[in-house]
């Protein structure tokens, strides 16, 4: 069986990753930190609709935490053969010079260790070495590594700057243990975080579509899929890409 592990699975482009995998036949863990009734939720969906997924609860950032996870997978769904890292939290609202130090170190734990620890986990579980067959890892990145989120989120971008290095190389890594590593980098995605953002800054939307040549949001679903061909036997010559999904925003 396929085993998918969404980190951060309970809403938002993590849900819909959720879902749209197991219409194609994988097994689900949705992961989720502190929004257990929402994972329920997705996890019902998926069995209602006769998929298989289970939720597990886990703060990415916690060694201990991430560890209990991978093992309660095993027993319950048998090892991952594919994680996407989409755990993510924003950052400060202001400049550098206000910065909120304690927001700012948790972001990092968040954002960059979390990927490194749940990475880190699954390689044990896919690469040859170590007994395994293989897999596919995809972090889920951001345009704001790109343009860098001046005057109000630079810490958050910086820690997706750090995602896409950390792609490159764990991809250089980790291709002869038989792993692919990816990246999405979205744009403007309609997400519970980003409406939550707006409703603080209305302004934010107006300032981003005037940047986006398609001059419109991205849906879920749309960074979703771009995710699942990541994962899928169709990019099996792909590994240490960055795939852009912001509308030509911060496209080459």
């Amino acid at each position: 069986m396929f085993v998918l592990l969404v980190t951060g699975g309970s809403r938002g482009i993590g849900a819909e990753i959720c879902r749209v995998a197991a219409t194609r036949g994988w097994a689900v863990a949705v992961n989720y930190a502190n929004s257990q009734d929402e994972a329920d939720n997705v996890v019902s969906a998926i069995r209602e609709a006769g998929g298989t997924a289970i939720a597990v609860q886990a703060d990415v950032s916690a060694a201990d935490d991430v560890a209990s996870m991978f093992e309660r997978i095993d027993e319950e769904l048998g090892p991952v053969t594919a994680l996407i890292n989409n755990a993510g939290i924003m950052g400060s609202t202001g400049p550098v010079d206000e910065l909120d130090v304690a927001l700012t170190s948790r972001i990092l734990e968040v954002n960059v260790l979390g990927p490194f620890l749940c990475a880190s986990a699954a390689i044990r579980r896919m690469a040859m070495r170590h007994g395994g067959s293989g897999g596919a890892i995809v972090n889920i990145s951001s345009a704001a590594a790109k343009h860098g989120g001046p005057g109000s989120y630079v810490d958050y971008a910086a820690t997706k700057g750090a995602v896409d290095v950390f792609t490159v190389g764990l991809a250089r890594e980790q291709a002869a243990q038989g792993i692919r590593v990816n990246c999405v980098r979205p744009g403007a995605t309609m997400t519970e975080m980003n409406y939550d953002w707006m409703k603080d800054h209305p302004e934010w939307l107006d300032w981003v579509m005037a940047q986006v040549p398609l001059k419109r949001p991205g849906e879920v679903r749309e960074i979703a899929d771009a995710a699942m061909w990541l994962i899928s036997d169709e990019s099996s010559y792909v590994t240490g890409a960055i795939l852009d999904v912001s509308g030509g925003w911060v496209s080459p």
